[in-house]
């Protein structure tokens, strides 16, 4: 099993210590980027941008086959019992080391969880304590589901 996740630098880590909610949300790709530049001129008119730490799935289907519920229940057993090690984690969750390891490495890719190492062992870590999913309803994202009459 490998992982090419990136290590957290320890500013990154301690600014999610400081945060305790995860916004997770649909937005387009145009307006992710809308939001960046927006971001960048505020800091570059010297204004401080500190904006709750946000997940953004390109597609209503995105979000949902990336945190289904056996998911959301390894980032609660994670946060809860703060296992030392992934196999610790796969042993809380009474399920397979190498899917509990692809399924962190995968919620490490996307800054839902970061590693702890030691020495050999890597330790998962949620950094928040309450994820808050908002879905806008604005029929002209992708990835929205139409209703036939």
């Amino acid at each position: 099993m490998t992982d090419d996740t990136p290590p957290l630098h320890p500013m990154e880590r301690e600014q999610l210590q400081r945060e305790s909610k995860l916004v997770v949300t649909v937005r387009s790709s145009q307006e992710f980027h809308d939001d960046v530049v927006a971001a960048i001129e505020t800091l570059d008119h010297g204004k401080s941008s500190d904006p709750v730490p946000t997940l953004s799935f390109g597609s209503y289907d995105d979000l949902m086959d990336t945190l289904t519920p056996r998911v959301i229940d390894l980032i609660e057993a994670v946060r809860r019992h703060e296992p030392g090690s992934i196999n610790e984690a796969a042993r809380v969750v009474d399920r397979d080391v190498k899917n509990v390891h692809e399924e962190l490495s995968r919620l490490a890719q996307l800054g839902i969880v970061y590693f702890e190492e030691d020495g050999q062992r890597k330790r998962p870590v949620v950094w928040f304590d309450e994820i808050v999913i908002t879905l806008p309803f604005d029929p002209q994202s992708s990835g929205t589901a139409t209703a036939a009459p």
